[in-house]
């Protein structure tokens, strides 16, 4: 079992940059890929980006490519996602999801945390 929880969301203006966090616990954590999805207000699920567990390997979709950057910290038991130049559009619940394969389907994830929110105003 693994344990999810996001953080760093809040209230920023358009142009600002942001980092949040997952902390993972539980069970063999830094053996699991890690991804980042968002969930804006009225639309599906978007996916964001992944990390595979050694943190030696990236995937982003083509539309987050160039603002967001994933990491991880092992030590740390920690995943980032560093957000540069927000949008107005990027105002979501953003989840971290722990999963076995190095995909951006976000059925393939497993475990998921309850989200933290960004709000980005004009």
């Amino acid at each position: 079992q693994v344990q999810l929880v996001e953080s760093g969301g809040g209230l920023v203006q358009a142009g600002d940059s942001l980092r949040l966090s997952c902390a993972a616990s539980g069970r063999a954590t830094n053996t699991y890929t890690m991804g980042w999805f968002r969930r804006a207000p009225g639309k599906v699920r978007e996916s964001i980006a992944a990390i595979n567990g050694r943190g030696d390997s990236t995937i982003y979709a083509d539309s987050m490519k160039g603002r967001f950057t994933i990491s991880r910290d092992g030590a740390k038991n920690t995943v980032y996602l560093e957000m540069h130049s927000l949008k107005t559009e990027d105002t979501a619940v953003y989840y971290c999801a722990a999963g076995e394969r190095l995909v951006l389907e976000s059925d393939a994830y497993d475990y998921w945390g309850r989200g933290t929110q960004v709000a980005v105003s004009s």
